[in-house]
């Protein structure tokens, strides 16, 4: 019988190892599941940290970029007032000097007219032509003044000229 009791204390000590053995497995998967468990919740937090850190790289990327887009933009503005300024500084300017021109052209064109009467009023031109290009008396007029004052035809001439033009 000691044999017997032998295998049955053999038997139950083999079960007892087995339920130890069993109870070691679910404990050690019990910490492998609670180790998972726990690297899943901190994994949110860390994935958390992961996304602020890039949205933080990524805010001062666009701003970098928006400073640059405003400076480049300002500089545009600031050329393009610059060029606004001349043209109105300018502009100004050149009608200015048109008008002072056509007074000048004006007052000229008098002048002429006043010494084309005269001349002509001295014999030394017999009038206008079409192009403002004038005759000159010959040398054959006598000193008299009576061809001096009086065309061939007998009329005195009208400047084809209008006064003022």
């Amino acid at each position: 019988m000691s044999d017997e009791k032998s295998k049955v204390t053999d038997k139950a000590s083999e079960i007892a190892k087995n339920i130890w053995l069993a109870g070691v497995g679910a404990y050690g998967r019990a910490v492998e599941d609670a180790q998972g468990r726990l690297e899943k919740a901190m994994e949110p937090p860390k994935l958390f940290r992961d996304l602020v850190k890039a949205g933080s790289a990524l805010e001062d990327e666009a701003r970098g970029a928006l400073r640059s887009t405003s400076a480049a933009r300002s500089s545009v503005e600031e050329r393009i007032n610059r060029v606004r300024e001349n043209f109105h500084m300018q502009r100004p300017a050149r009608i200015e000097d048109l008008n002072a021109l056509h007074k000048k052209v004006d007052q000229l064109s008098r002048k002429v007219d006043r010494l084309s009467r005269a001349l002509a009023e001295q014999g030394v031109i017999t009038g206008t032509g079409r192009g403002g290009k004038t005759a000159t008396a010959g040398k054959n007029r006598t000193e008299t003044g009576s061809a001096k004052n009086k065309p061939a035809s007998g009329k005195k001439r009208s400047s084809t000229r209008k006064p003022g033009a």
